[in-house]
C-alpha cells in the first residue's frame, strides 16, 4: 500500500487515512463552540446541565421585572450584571453549556461589551445620575448646537 498524501493513523479497518487541515468546500454540519459541552455530567437532570445560561437568564428576567416595577435604574443594572456574569462564566469554566455561542474569545467579549454598556448606561440615566462622565456632556452640546 503506498500512501502519496499525508496520511495519520490508519482507520477501523486498517487503511491509512488521508488527513488535511484544510476546512471542506461543503460543510455538512456546525460545529459545537470551545466549551459548549455539559455543564454537568450527562445523567444529571436538563437544569442541571446547562445551570450557567439559566443563571444568566434568571439574572435578567429578574432585573426585567425589576424594571417593570417602575425601578428602571436597578432592573437595567441587573440585566448589565447579568451580561457581565454570563463573561466571568465563560471565561472561568471550560464547559458552559449553551453559553457558549461562538469561541471563548468572541463570546467573552460580546457579554463583556454589552454588558459593560448596560450597566454604564443605567448608571448615567436621568434624573440624579449615579455616575457623571464630564466629556460626554460637552459633546452633546457641541454636536446639538
Amino acid at each position: 500500500m503506498e500512501a502519496r498524501d499525508a496520511i495519520s493513523a490508519p482507520d477501523a479497518t486498517g487503511r491509512p487515512r488521508r488527513v488535511t487541515r484544510r476546512f471542506p468546500l461543503f460543510t455538512r454540519d456546525t460545529a459545537r463552540p470551545e466549551g459548549g459541552g455539559r455543564a454537568a455530567p450527562g445523567d444529571a437532570p436538563a437544569p442541571a446541565r446547562q445551570w450557567p445560561v439559566l443563571l444568566v437568564i434568571g439574572v435578567v428576567g429578574v432585573g426585567l421585572l425589576v424594571t417593570a416595577l417602575d425601578a428602571f435604574r436597578i432592573g437595567t443594572l441587573l440585566i448589565g450584571v447579568a451580561l457581565l456574569g454570563g463573561a466571568v462564566l465563560r471565561w472561568l469554566l471550560p464547559d458552559v453549556g449553551m453559553l457558549a455561542v461562538r469561541s471563548r474569545f468572541t463570546d467573552i467579549l460580546t457579554y463583556g461589551v454589552l454588558g459593560s454598556a448596560i450597566a454604564l448606561l443605567a448608571m448615567m440615566v436621568q434624573p440624579e445620575p449615579w455616575l457623571e462622565i464630564p466629556f460626554l456632556k460637552d459633546t452633546l452640546h457641541f454636536t446639538v448646537s
